[in-house]
């Protein structure tokens, strides 16, 4: 357990002894999943590794996701099957092996209407039964992920009671994984990864890499640190070429809209709208285990540079409430939004709309500097482009590096799905923190201010706040509203909690460094 705690203080520790000129085998440049998996894939098979981040883990792209662990049912749409098993495969690795704790199944419901065109409905259920093939030769068993099937109108309003009854024929249900948390994903990634050895360095800016050493600066003290090592990878997603310039990209922008479930009438049952015009586009209304919706996904083609933090455009923000509200009873308006976020996808760069780009992610060497590059993917498949990322570290640089184990590797908090029925704590917890969900609530049982909600209403209590501190890394209140408890995707909620939350943070970190 001690291994995995990433703290303030640990930081200060091991950030000094790289600043002084140890080398690593690998040095990995950017903390979200891509780069926790990274991190993870190297210390698993035996080298020494350092991540940097310039921000905090799960700052970027990785916290700004659907929230889902898809099988490719798009690519399937595109023709792409080898990219859609792909992603089933990996599916099945997160849900039954690596990550059961942190993904549950999510029934999918397409409804269909009077004016639904019968080519539309063929190609929509051509579509799920040949991924549900995906999800048998992926081994992901059906009790897990059940065959999709046809249902009733009755059947298809009692999962999905807010649904416009006019017209309404019937449905077609399907399941497909989904993620508590995406930027929990990624804090169990690295401190596994931490648990292996690895250096997790938040707050360092990589200014310049070279295939053997990278300058950076501390973004907490100031100070320029040079960091070396056998082989660095640049892990920095739509960041990256900006790193290295070889690197060409077309980032695109997928907005989502949070919204109150009893608002939408809805109820665990996802609901898939199709875009109109498109045969392969669909946008979502994701329901949430706290009582909301994400209501997602546009795909937008970025113009210039990528900001640190993106916003949805106003523009994203009308088209999603209107497609969603084609198949809703009651009509989503701007008054419903609790609040919105951005993310921004790493695409490479090639002629078509960002739109039509393929996820495929591609691992690339530099000719001028000799730094490895990991671009493109997606959310899902991960571990399938750290893999190959520290495959190709290891040949570049003949690393002593053993077999790739993360296909068999469980996160921190991971256990079978039996075993996690079981554990002592509440749900709620256990879906966050797996089977260390009894030593969060123990830290509400030692002191009662920890016990109590951030606010009035709130489900979130002090105890999460200072495990993040102790555990997760979190150095600042923004890291444990953002990042930590995804409080901040509801900007009212971040507010209310914040006071509370900058004194727990404090304290927390007053008490490490009395003790180091």
């Amino acid at each position: 357990m001690i291994r995995a705690s990433l703290s303030a203080r640990r930081r200060t520790r091991e950030l000094a002894e790289l600043a002084t000129g140890e080398r690593v085998d690998v040095l990995v440049v950017g903390g979200g999943v891509t780069g926790a998996g990274i991190a993870l894939d190297a210390a698993s098979r035996g080298l020494s590794v350092a991540l940097v981040e310039a921000h905090d883990l799960a700052f970027g792209t990785s916290r700004f996701s659907s929230k889902l662990v898809h099988g490719g049912l798009r690519y399937l749409a595109h023709g792409d099957v080898a990219l859609a098993r792909e992603s089933a495969v990996e599916r099945g690795i997160l849900m039954t092996r690596t990550a059961p704790h942190l993904t549950r199944p999510l029934a999918q419901l397409f409804p269909l209407y009077a004016t639904t065109p019968r080519s539309a409905r063929l190609l929509t259920a051509a579509g799920l039964h040949a991924g549900d093939a995906l999800r048998r030769t992926a081994g992901t068993p059906s009790s897990l992920l059940p065959r999709p099937r046809s249902i009733p109108a009755a059947e298809a309003l009692a999962l999905a009671p807010g649904l416009r009854r006019t017209g309404l024929r019937g449905g077609l249900l399907s399941f497909d994984g989904a993620l508590t948390d995406d930027a929990r994903l990624v804090v169990a990634l690295a401190r596994t990864a931490a648990a292996h050895g690895t250096r997790i360095l938040t707050r360092v800016r990589a200014t310049d890499l070279r295939a053997d050493h990278v300058l950076a600066r501390d973004e907490l003290s100031g100070d320029a640190v040079e960091l070396h090592a056998r082989q660095v990878i640049n892990a920095a997603g739509v960041w990256a070429g900006a790193l290295v310039p070889s690197v060409r990209l077309r980032p695109s922008l997928g907005s989502h809209l949070v919204l109150d479930a009893g608002r939408t009438g809805l109820g665990e049952t996802s609901v898939m709208v199709p875009v109109p015009g498109s045969h392969s586009r669909f946008v979502f209304l994701l329901p949430q285990q706290d009582g909301r919706i994400y209501l997602g996904i546009t795909d937008e083609p970025l113009a210039g540079d990528p900001p640190d933090v993106a916003e949805a455009p106003q523009s994203d923000v009308d088209f999603l409430l209107t497609v969603a509200s084609a198949v809703l009873e009651r009509e989503l308006r701007p008054g419903d939004v609790l609040g919105s976020f951005a993310g921004l996808r790493p695409l490479l760069a090639a002629d078509g709309t960002t739109a039509d780009l393929s996820r495929r992610h591609a691992v690339l060497t530099d000719p001028a500097t000799g730094v490895l590059t990991v671009v493109g993917g997606k959310l899902t498949t991960y571990r399938k482009m750290a893999e190959d990322a520290v495959t190709a570290a290891v040949r570049a640089a003949t690393l002593p590096a053993g077999p790739a184990r993360t296909a068999n590797l469980p996160l921190l908090g991971a256990a079978d799905r039996a075993a996690l029925s079981t554990v002592e704590a509440p749900p709620r917890l256990v879906a966050k923190y797996g089977t260390e969900a009894p030593r969060v609530a123990a830290l509400a049982e030692v002191d009662d201010e920890l016990g109590r909600p951030l606010f009035p209403g709130c489900e979130v209590t002090g105890a999460e706040v200072v495990w993040a501190v102790r555990h997760e890394g979190a150095l600042d209140a923004d890291d444990v509203l953002h990042r930590r408890t995804r409080l901040g995707l509801v900007p009212g909620e971040a507010a209310a909690a914040r006071e509370r939350v900058e004194d727990l943070v404090a304290r927390t970190l007053h008490g490490l460094a009395e003790t180091a």
